[in-house]
This record gives structure tokens, sequence and C-alpha cells, in this order.
């Protein structure tokens, strides 16, 4: 027993000791999506706020394919050190049922270090779409059912899940497109193909302000700065809609703890920055410096696994 109780203590003592060195070198930040999206973005105004707190460079390094997994895993399999750091949003918690062989467990092989953000989505459709409110829209799906075609940019993708939502708070089937990403599904929407969407406010909001699309409501508990006119689901008259893209960072499990609170440190005051702020409101996303710990987004991961793993399951469709 003695002999177990020593050994912890030296390594605490040793965890310690690296923790106050820590970092001695630039740190990658793995990104699972491609460069220029919204995840992408929160990733990049974050990295270069931690960096400045941290004395080191943070470097965004993006590792895209099959829906996040491809660079989740390998922050999974990095060396715990620190140096490697992964900044994922929900879609890490659907991933746990959408992959029945998903190669990892988000739950025990990542160690959370805070939330970053949350960024609220908006229920947007083609220009022409002849309802002009949420109740419309509703009325029109309940009448024509799957003649109401709904685009999203991926199994897996936000705008997937909201549109799951979506039908599960109307209780009506639409006609479902799937595109490969958000950028088709928009060009989709203003070029009349499709009726409706589901897309982060961050990129919906220049188009709903340009005219280039309708917007009915926006899945968050208020208004959005950036589309003040567009009400929310619920003043929209329609509860159970809301969901926020928000985002969250991760080392690998076994990464010592006093490392991790040197990374929480960091994230939580870079999130206390007005220019981060500033930058975080361009793209519509809320910064929550008060979220910033590993309890938090634990407890976040936990309870978004738990609320879609159902909806997910009966629906049926599954990435693998």
């Amino acid at each position: 027993m003695r002999a177990v109780v020593c050994a912890s203590l030296l390594f605490l003592t040793a965890s310690a000791a690296i923790a106050q060195d820590f970092p001695k070198r630039p740190i990658t930040m793995i990104v699972p999506f491609a460069a220029g999206g919204p995840t992408d973005t929160v990733a990049r105004v974050t990295a270069e706020n931690m960096g400045r707190l941290l004395g080191q460079q943070v470097i965004v390094e993006n590792v895209a394919g099959a829906g996040g997994t491809l660079g989740s895993n390998r922050v999974v399999r990095a060396e715990p050190d620190g140096y490697t750091l992964l900044l994922h949003h929900l879609g890490l918690a659907t991933a746990v049922t959408l992959y029945r062989k998903l190669p990892f467990d988000p739950t025990t092989d990542l160690k959370p270090v805070g939330v970053v953000s949350d960024a609220n989505m908006a229920i947007i459709a083609r220009p022409d779409y002849p309802p002009n409110t949420l109740a419309e829209v509703i009325a029109d799906i309940k009448a024509r059912g799957d003649h109401v075609t709904f685009a999203h940019s991926g199994l897996g993708a936000a705008s997937q899940l909201c549109g799951m939502l979506f039908m599960a708070a109307v209780q009506k089937q639409m006609n479902v497109v799937p595109f490969r990403g958000g950028g088709p599904v928009l060009q989709a929407l203003m070029g009349k193909q499709i009726d409706l969407g589901c897309e982060q406010a961050t990129t919906a909001a220049p188009l709903v302000q340009a005219n280039s699309v309708k917007s009915y409501a926006v899945t968050s508990a208020k208004r959005l700065p950036s589309m003040p006119n567009v009400p929310t689901a619920a003043e929209a008259g329609l509860t159970g809609m809301e969901i926020s893209v928000w985002h969250g960072i991760y080392v690998p499990a076994k990464t010592p703890d006093p490392i991790v609170q040197v990374l929480t440190k960091a994230l939580a005051e870079a999130l206390k920055s007005p220019a981060l702020a500033s930058r975080f409101a361009d793209i519509a996303t809320d910064p929550t410096p008060d979220k910033a710990t590993p309890q938090i987004l634990r407890e976040t991961l936990k309870s978004e696994i738990d609320r879609w793993r159902p909806m997910i399951t009966a629906v049926g469709q599954y990435a693998d």
C-alpha cells in the first residue's frame, strides 16, 4: 500500500513540475473539418488568443473527413502531453450513435478542457418559398409532407440534427436531401432548387440580410443581434426547437491534470477578451467563459449524447 501511495505522489509531483514548464513549444489544435467553415473560424480566433496567454503559438491544423472522426481519432492517439488539442462541436456527441463502429469513445478516450462557444441556427428557405411565417411553413409541411424538400450538409452535420429536431417538433416527415457541405446547401436554396434548410446563423445572417434566402425562426432562447427581426422558434409558436452548435476543446485522455488546468485557465481568460468577443460576434457566435471548465464540458457532452441517441436511432440513418 505504501508503495502505491509513494508512486502516486511521485506521479503527481512529476506532473506538477511538467505543468510549470508547459508549454515549451508550439501547440497544435486539430479541427476535424475543412478550413473556412464556422468551426474553423472559431478555432483560429480561440487559438490566437490562447497562444498569446500561453506564450506559445497555437497552430490550427485541419484534418477533415468521416464527419469529424478522422481528426478526433488523431487526437485520441496523440501523445498525452498537452501539445495536441481537439476543437470539435456537438457532432462529437452525435458521432457516438451515428457511427456504429466508432474507433474511439469520446467520453473515455478524450479529456475535456472546456466549452468554447455557442452558435445558434436559423430555419431558412428559398427566396420564393410562399409561406411568410413559421406557422405557414408548418401548415405546408403538414399538408404536403415529403413534397416539401429539406436539405442538410451531411450525416451528423448540425443542419441534419436541426432538421431531425424540426420534423420531430412538427410530427411530420419531409423529403430530406443530403448535400456535401453547407456551401452547396446554401447555393441550392438561393438557386430555388430546394425548399427549406437549417443553417448556422453565422452563414445564414448575411444571406437573410441580403434577401437571398427567407428566414422564419432562430433556434436560440432569445433573438440574435445579427437577425433582430427574426423571431425565436418559441416566439413563432414552435416549442422544443432550441439547438446550439456548441464547441469544446479536448486533449488525449491520459494528459496530466496539471497540464489540463493550464489549458483551461488560458481558454477561460481568452474567452473574456473583448477582441475575441468582437470576432465571435461577427460570426453570430457567443463565447462561453463561464462554461470553460472540464466538468461543464464533460456534462455537456454526456447530456448531448443522451439527447440525440434516441432521435438518431428512431430515424435509423447511420454514417457507417
